[in-house]
């Protein structure tokens, strides 16, 4: 018998078999064809979403909550340009992301062929590194290298674009013993000891210590070490948004969320700390004021970054190592002892006490009850996933998220239809866990035709959805900076979000009375047959408190609602 050629298709498939992929998140087209056809003879699952951009956020769902990269395949043309914006969101939040797009034939590149779009391009500016495959031979290794690049150093999406003359044609190359080729691409591991030796010198003399945590440390695996770092020192803990959950909001030293929406007790802390350490927070501008030296001026700034690029871009620090968060805190820990913090603890204890989060349990359904509840049947046992807006601020204050990747949030680039998606791909990658998407009636509407996956896959999620039949942030800020001129934010044309989950098949529950929240939610946690929606008909104005306005300080931080309409903050956005 003669040794079979492989196609570049059979090669590719073979390959990401390799690489130990499962799981493919698609949608086919004609350049693809090739693609598709290798995968019915491999092992891999196929999930046929119903979007390309849905696509992208399973992937990257799976991808946050499992850390291996999420893969996406896509056609060429609109296809390939549809993934663009859930590859933005992962380049981002630093997720792991391998995007494969069919594309026209080698001959007809540049030529304006059917269904093309120079996705190499177009998408240059928002990935780590692309490809385009003119040599099926090139593909074990550009394999190879795509997963090797996505998944070390800061991740992120890599592209790789592949013509169907390459996918459709012969490949003779091996897959076996691949060696890679990018001598430009290094990235740090451990840090210099001088560094952090200097890291140690300053935190020995703190009186009023913070720890800052943000997804970096989660991504490098580094929530024990955070963790001893915070009870050696004896230090308050604060985390970005998408840092949550790498030291558990419900330690004692923990101040939950700093920034704009974060709490108060932590953004307290931030404006009397006299020392500030970044443990893989790259010092966003929800965290930072628009003029950087009104950020804790009087406070020591130390940062740690796998990123060369983040030192010194936004924040420029006393002292910062550059390195894998994990090992340079497994270096620095043997370098501290406990400081004397107990007058500092019981400051920031107390402002736990006088700024509690808290919502008013009378005149209608909030959204913050609909959240605490859903916390306290669960005891914070989920993987929870979140769109961008009022909904997010509100989960990211009322639920504490006790462990690394069960918190999934787009940060960065702040994508409306993240939620929902992103919690298909988590339960694929967790199939064992509670899944809850939180999502707006807003974001949800933009990728609602997901239902249909979730259903055929009969995932056992659940999808929350806070209908204030408003864009809520956007409005919030109408009414407190512009006058209450409201533009654009009414969503008074809603669908019966119940009646929409039924027509996919799945189960719909509904809460419109404050009074029916726990009973709802229970049987909706209890209910395993398949996705599960729960419509929750909340007021239509409430605005999310604490609050810092764009530009300003901690200092500045608006606690209870205010009687007068604000002054629009200069230069804000």
């Amino acid at each position: 018998m003669t040794k079979k050629t492989l196609t570049g298709a059979e090669s590719l498939i073979r390959c990401l078999e390799q690489k130990g992929v499962d799981i493919i998140f698609g949608y086919p087209g004609g350049a693809a064809i090739p693609i598709f056809d290798a995968l019915v003879d491999s092992k891999i699952k196929l999930v046929l979403v119903r979007h390309e951009q849905g696509a992208t956020h399973i992937a990257d769902g799976y991808a946050r909550a499992t850390g291996k990269p999420g893969v996406v395949l896509v056609t060429s043309g609109p296809g390939a340009t549809n993934t663009v914006t859930g590859i933005i969101t992962a380049n981002m939040d630093s997720v792991p992301m391998i995007v494969l797009c069919g594309q026209t034939i080698t001959a007809s590149l540049g030529k304006d062929a059917f269904q093309e779009a120079d996705v190499f391009g177009i998408t240059a500016p928002i990935v780590k590194h692309s490809y385009l495959v003119k040599d099926a031979n090139d593909i074990p290794r550009i394999v190879e290298e795509a997963f090797h690049i996505c998944n070390t150093g800061r991740p992120g999406p890599v592209l790789i674009d592949l013509p169907k003359d390459i996918t459709g044609g012969p490949s003779t190359a091996s897959t076996g013993n691949i060696e890679m080729d990018i001598p430009g691409y290094s990235f740090p591991t451990t840090g210099n000891k001088k560094d952090i030796q200097k890291l140690a010198s300053f935190l020995k003399h703190s009186k009023r210590p913070l720890l800052l945590v943000g997804h970096g440390a989660e991504i490098a695996g580094a929530s024990a070490e955070v963790k001893k770092l915070a009870e050696t020192l004896n230090a308050p803990v604060v985390n970005t948004l998408i840092g949550k959950g790498t030291f558990p909001e419900n330690h004692p030293l923990s101040l939950g969320m700093l920034g704009m929406h974060g709490t108060a007790y932590a953004n307290k802390a931030l404006a009397r700390c006299d020392l500030i350490f970044s443990i893989g927070s790259r010092w966003d501008d929800r965290i930072t004021p628009g003029k950087i030296e009104r950020f804790c001026p009087d406070a020591i700034k130390l940062h740690i970054d796998i990123d060369p690029a983040e030192i010194n871009k936004i924040v420029v620090p006393d002292a910062s190592v550059v390195g894998d968060a994990k090992l340079v805190l497994q270096d620095l820990l043997p370098m501290i002892e406990k400081l004397n913090t107990k007058d500092w603890i019981k400051e920031v204890d107390q402002y736990k006490r006088k700024f509690p989060l808290t919502y008013k349990k009378t005149g209608g359904l909030k959204a913050q009850h609909v959240i605490d509840e859903l916390y306290k049947l669960t005891k914070g046992d989920a993987i929870v996933t979140t769109d961008v807006g009022q909904h997010q601020m509100w989960a990211a204050q009322f639920f504490k998220t006790h462990k690394p990747r069960t918190w999934l949030s787009s940060g960065g680039a702040g994508t409306m239809g993240f939620g929902f998606p992103a919690a298909i791909g988590a339960q694929f990658g967790q199939p064992k866990e509670t899944v809850i998407a939180i999502v707006g009636d807003g974001g949800f509407q933009m990728t609602a035709f997901e239902l249909s996956t979730a259903a055929i896959h009969k995932l056992p999620l659940k999808i929350v959805v806070i209908d204030n039949k408003y864009l809520g942030m956007v409005r919030q800020w109408q009414q407190l900076f512009y006058d209450d001129r409201l533009s654009g934010v009414d969503l008074e044309g809603n669908p019966d979000f119940v009646k929409l989950a039924e027509a996919y098949g799945v189960k719909g529950f509904r809460i419109k009375r404050a009074a029916d929240v726990r009973k709802v939610l229970a049987k909706a946690l209890a209910y395993s047959d398949g996705p599960c929606l729960i419509h929750a008909e909340v007021i239509k104005e409430d605005n999310v408190f604490p609050m810092i306005p764009a530009g300003g300080t901690a200092d500045e931080m608006i606690i209870d609602p205010p009687k007068i309409k604000l002054e629009k903050p200069k230069g804000s956005t």
